[in-house]
């Protein structure tokens, strides 16, 4: 039997100015055909489930395209065109026995409220209707009840971080082994309610959240059911479709998935209020993380969360670190026009101007910082752990590290790079766990990276595109009344 395998994998922050057009996908990643194998093979993410899932049980493996962008603002149409015209002309002429293909459910873009679910409508007619389509789903995805009539089975990331993608796509393969053997016939249903989960509460290390997915496995573990997906969805895409939702995978049974679905969401809804996390002011963070005794002291920098579709080079608690004269910190900054800049001057040289706001006016203002240029890098490392995204081959561009006058270290990058990884900190020869405060640009996908080395981590209810307030934003068409932004009892 032969399985193409495609992946076009974006999430798309409306509220961002940058749009992810050709250029960012060739950033991120753009492989096709054969190239796909050694870039994905081994990596901790659906993509080399899928690869091992097809060796497993000896299928062939046609491969497509594997599109993947640093999130941002919305896709431009023409990438929307050419990738699914690529996914779906090999298709046409390979004929293959299914289909798996890696979205990640949250694409927006000016032609389509859902890419995602134009991409299975057009992978359904060019496959047929007879022949399985399974997808997966980054558990941020907002989901459509189109995705479920397409696609024979949806499948989610259940942790977030997401360290479970490569079982994701192992556990998409399996199904899709099994299909093609006639041992089962899958069939899905997606349930939601009119809410919106508060991007900490969505932690599946924390309650509610590791209640609700305790729920799921006991119902995906009931007779004639195959999987249960508890999705988060993304509330910086202001599209009908956001929020949180359910997906129930059954045998043949549409009703049984159907009732599975609507259970959990019905228990999701019962927990909305404890979805809420508060957070510390700026201030506050940092004069917290400077009374704790010992370090690194992660701040989370929630409104700057390039994981989200961020700038990467909000300024506002760099300004704070500085004004309360931090003695030892990391803060990564997104901040090309510097290194280049650092690049001319040479490591031992004297670095002096202003760095970040540069994207947009909604992270802070410019700031002048003043130090000398430690080292310059290449930007590129390797991650052999399970991290949430599931890159092995990370490239953040040309970086440079400056060590500022009163001893905080600044790391500018060239491409905007979430902090999935300590190796976009250790490949540089920093020693994160030395510093007493380290700056992360994100919300919880940091975790399964700087967790483990910290004393203490500080959230902080800093401005942005990916504020943690969904009252921050001004949404146009999120059908309403929603939770928490309308009274709903």
């Amino acid at each position: 039997m032969r399985v193409l395998l495609a992946g076009f994998m974006h999430e798309s922050n409306t509220f961002a100015a940058t749009p992810a057009n050709r250029r960012r996908f060739d950033e991120g990643s753009l492989t096709i055909g054969e190239a796909m194998f050694p870039v994905w093979r081994e990596a901790h993410h659906e993509f080399g489930g899928f690869i091992e899932g097809c060796q497993t049980h000896k299928l062939t493996a046609v491969p497509s395209v594997m599109a993947w962008a640093v999130p941002c603002g919305p896709v431009t149409d023409d990438v929307v065109e050419e990738v699914t015209a690529k996914i779906t002309a090999d298709i046409r002429a390979e004929n293959p026995d299914g289909v798996l293909i890696a979205l990640h459910g949250a694409m927006v873009s000016a032609g389509f409220a859902s890419p995602d679910t134009e991409v299975l409508r057009r992978i359904r007619e060019a496959l047929g209707p007879d022949k399985p389509l399974i997808a997966t789903l980054d558990f941020h995805a907002n989901v459509t009840p189109e995705m479920a009539a397409y696609a024979d089975a949806l499948i989610g990331y259940q942790t977030y971080p997401h360290i479970d993608q490569r079982a994701c796509g192992l556990l998409a393969a399996g199904l899709m082994a099994r299909t093609l053997a006639g041992e089962i016939k899958p069939v899905c249903a997606v349930a939601r309610r009119p809410m919106i989960a508060n991007i900490l509460g969505q932690d599946t290390t924390r309650e509610p959240m590791i209640s609700l997915m305790k729920l799921a496995r006991r119902e995906e573990a009931e007779l004639g059911m195959l999987s249960t997906s508890v999705m988060g969805g993304f509330y910086y895409s202001d599209v009908p479709c956001m929020g949180p939702s359910v997906i129930s995978v059954a045998d043949a049974n549409r009703e049984l998935a159907r009732s599975a679905a609507e259970k959990l969401a019905d228990a999701m809804w019962a927990v909305r209020r404890e979805l809420y996390v508060p957070c510390a002011t700026p201030e506050e963070a940092v004069k917290a993380g400077l009374a704790t005794p010992k370090g690194p002291v992660i701040l989370v920098d929630l409104g700057d969360n390039i994981g989200g579709g961020s700038a990467g080079d909000g300024t506002v608690i760099l300004a704070e670190l500085l004004r309360q004269r931090a003695p030892s910190f990391i803060v990564a900054l997104f901040a090309p026009k510097a290194v280049e800049e650092c690049r001319k001057i040479g490591i031992g040289g004297r670095f002096t101007g202003k760095v970040g706001g540069q994207v947009d006016k909604m992270h802070g203002d410019p700031v002048e910082v003043s130090g000398v240029v430690r080292s310059l890098h290449d930007g590129l490392w390797v991650e052999t752990e399970a991290r949430h995204g599931g890159r092995r081959h990370n490239d953040q561009g040309p970086t440079v590290v400056v060590d500022l006058d009163g001893g905080g270290t600044l790391v500018m990058d060239s491409l905007q790079t979430p902090p999935f990884s300590l190796g976009q900190l250790t490949s540089l020869g920093l020693k994160p766990e030395t510093a007493h405060l380290i700056v992360v640009k994100a919300a919880v996908a940091y975790k399964a990276a700087y967790v483990p080395i910290a004393s203490r981590v500080i959230e902080v209810d800093t401005p942005g595109v990916t504020a943690v307030n969904p009252a921050r934003f001004t949404y146009k068409r999120v059908p309403r009344p929603i939770y928490p932004l309308d009274a709903m009892g």
